[in-house]
């Protein structure tokens, strides 16, 4: 539900998500494309923490959206989609991309808004 209240609570969601991630790939000494490709095991655990970041936005309320176009929700949303929908059509070396370069805009921006 999109609920106005629960926006604050949805964006400690997101970061613990990242948290996930970034621990998962420290602790695995996971530092290129290759070797992420090779652990299907981090490969589902980074998409199922990515389906999360990108639930908690869908379920963010439209004035959070709408407040903070800086942010390409629409894109984190679709992600999620993708995922959950058409798991077979996503990309190792994408997720692996996003990994390296939208996640930590998007902790960077939820370090500053949160």
């Amino acid at each position: 539900m999109r609920d106005k209240k629960n926006d604050n609570a949805r964006l400690e969601l997101m970061k613990e998500a990242i948290a996930n991630i970034e621990d998962f790939l420290a602790k695995t000494e996971t530092s290129s494309v290759e070797e992420f490709i090779s652990n299907k095991i981090i490969c589902h655990a980074v998409a199922y923490n990515l389906q999360c970041v990108g639930e908690n936005v869908y379920k963010l309320s439209k004035d959070y959206i709408n407040s903070h176009p800086e942010m390409d929700w629409e894109s984190m949303e679709g992600l999620r989609h993708l995922l959950v929908h058409d798991y077979y059509n996503a990309s190792m070396p994408m997720i692996w991309e996003i990994t390296q370069t939208d996640i930590p805009l998007l902790k960077e921006y939820l370090n500053k808004n949160v």
